[in-house]
């Protein structure tokens, strides 16, 4: 075996919350890419369908499923419909997230509530549901975020805080099962990248933080998926429990 080929992922099944847009399409393309078969959800199921094709032209089964993390049994059903219909479950990214820019002292409690009920509670009910059933060498992948060490000028203590807690359950995770159960719990904490969610801030957000950015600029989505098929194939074999900025240097600063 070469190096190279610890980070194939032939054989495994992934699954990809949040996979209708942004980031979590890359993530189910670059996951097929590396020979994993890709079983994808989120809330609007009619996009799903551009990634289902997307991961299918790359010759790889996909799974296409409605689910709302924040709800564990959406998110045991969706286990459930992974195994019937790929076999197993090797790999999870837990992809799924909403995020707000409200000033503290308008922000009401229902809308923090959601943030956090589907940034930090939706990951749970899917890691829960998917490490009942995975086997030893599997991979679960939070996404967290670099607002979950820093700030960035928004008011966002919803998000902030919801991120700041995948690093915690990220870490306790991984001690419950790395040794126990042979499942490598790890979090990845984007820095700026383009999306769906930044297009949602106040014009120019992106160029603003470039001078706090060492690289110089934002990051590209393969550059995210590409850390992400890292933390799920072997070649991360002897990684768990921790936190890999993919910021081009932003929290160094």
């Amino acid at each position: 075996m070469t190096v190279l080929d610890l980070f194939r992922l032939d054989g495994k099944v992934a699954i990809v919350t949040g996979a209708s847009s942004g980031l979590g399409v890359d993530f189910a393309e670059g996951l097929a890419e590396a020979g994993a078969d890709v079983a994808i959800c989120a809330r609007r199921v009619e996009r799903l369908e551009q990634t289902r094709e997307r991961v299918e032209s790359l010759g790889r089964r996909c799974l296409v499923a409605r689910a709302d993390v924040a709800d564990p049994d959406d998110c045991a059903r969706v286990v459930e419909e992974t195994m019937g219909a790929l076999g197993r479950v090797d790999v999870l990214v837990n992809n799924a997230g909403i995020g707000t820019a409200v000033p503290a002292t308008r922000e009401t409690p229902e809308e923090f509530r959601r943030v956090v009920d589907v940034n930090l509670n939706g990951s749970y009910w899917m890691a829960q549901a998917c490490g009942r059933v995975m086997g030893r060498g599997a991979s679960i992948i939070n996404i967290g975020s670099v607002l979950g060490s820093t700030t960035a000028g928004l008011p966002q203590a919803a998000y902030s805080a919801s991120k700041a807690a995948i690093i915690g359950l990220t870490r306790d995770l991984a001690q419950q099962w790395t040794g126990r159960r042979g499942i490598r719990v790890n979090a990845l904490a984007p820095g700026f990248f383009p999306s769906e969610m930044t297009d949602q801030y106040r014009e120019g957000y992106l160029e603003q933080q470039l001078g706090r950015i060492p690289a110089g600029r934002v990051g590209a989505a393969r550059e995210l998926t590409a850390a992400a098929v890292f933390l799920a194939s072997d070649a991360s074999s002897y990684i768990t429990g921790v936190l890999l900025p993919v910021d081009g240097g932003l929290l160094t600063t």
